[in-house]
């Protein structure tokens, strides 16, 4: 998801989708992600020159991106989008004091404590650790170099950067992460409640709608098996003095910032959960850097005033 938050911010992007016949390219990738730019110039009765016009714009704009593959002639240069939904939030800014915030990358390798159930794994960019559905690989020294794991039940936790000094009070916790369900090989319709909490406060459920190997991942490797998971959906989970959200629209609980009790004195752990006997136990994946289609780590914001 692209969340921006003001018309002004919006603008390039407002530009880009205004010549209907880019909408209608941005309809065809949509449907069909992955098509080459001959494709879109066949199917739109288009110049190539013409399309790659229009597509560079869209690129400009953030809205898709290329790659390149091998084709019979060469090169063949192939369209996806970069986004399953954009959010625009026409309210007006209203003047405000500069924010101030930490910001952390932590690593999907980098859990602090596990307990899972096959199916399950995980796997750096280069190679799979230990065996599959071996629960013991997540002990394994290398479980720090992993760039995506999965598992169908169980937990895994984080160990969440504290940088607030006294003084200091944090008056929002954002966590990103790209994540789906876990099948058996692939299923886009395949619903799992993912269940988190902080310091063993609950914060809520989010459902998964399921375990996405349509397509290879945008940057998974090359050797990655078609057969496994290849990418999942980038959210954004949100705590305030509201309440706890998933992507500031969806409400998940009553939880707010200040409930959970948090100063510089805290450490914060961050479970996320698929119990087994909770009502769509559809299992976790959690993809990292080089993996999936974003490239992120687990990001971490700490806004504080």
């Amino acid at each position: 998801m692209l969340y921006l938050s003001s018309l002004d911010e919006a603008q390039e992007i407002i530009r880009a989708l205004s010549a209907p016949m880019r909408m209608e390219i941005m309809k065809i990738i949509y449907a069909t992600p992955g098509v080459s730019m001959n494709y879109l110039a066949k199917t739109l009765g288009l110049t190539n020159s013409a399309v790659s016009m229009h597509v560079s714009k869209l690129v400009a704009a953030g809205l898709v991106q290329i790659q390149t593959s091998s084709g019979k002639r060469g090169t063949m240069k192939l369209v996806s989008p970069c986004h399953d939904r954009i959010v625009i939030d026409m309210l007006p800014e209203l003047p405000k004091e500069e924010e101030h915030f930490y910001l952390d990358d932590i690593k999907i390798g980098y859990f602090i404590a596990c307990n899972v159930t096959p199916t399950c794994g995980l796997s750096t960019p280069e190679h799979l650790i230990g065996a599959m559905d071996d629960i013991n690989a997540f002990t394994f020294p290398e479980h720090f170099d992993a760039g995506i794991l999965w598992f169908t039940s169980g937990y895994v936790e984080y160990g969440l950067p504290n940088h607030l000094q006294a003084g200091q009070r944090l008056r929002e916790l954002q966590i990103s992460f790209e994540i789906s369900s876990e099948y058996p090989g692939f299923n886009k319709d395949y619903p799992s409640d993912i269940h988190f909490s902080l310091n063993q406060t609950p914060l809520g459920v989010w459902v998964s709608p399921g375990d996405y190997g349509d397509r290879k991942g945008h940057i998974s490797p090359a050797w990655w098996p078609e057969s496994l998971n290849q990418y999942g959906l980038l959210k954004t989970l949100i705590i305030n003095a509201e309440g706890t959200y998933m992507d500031g629209g969806l409400r998940l609980s009553d939880v707010t910032i200040d409930d959970l009790g948090i100063d510089y004195n805290s450490r914060m752990i961050f479970r996320i959960a698929v119990p087994q006997d909770t009502a769509n136990c559809g299992g976790c994946t959690l993809f990292g850097e080089q993996f999936g289609d974003y490239n992120q780590a687990i990001r971490v914001k700490a806004l504080y005033e």
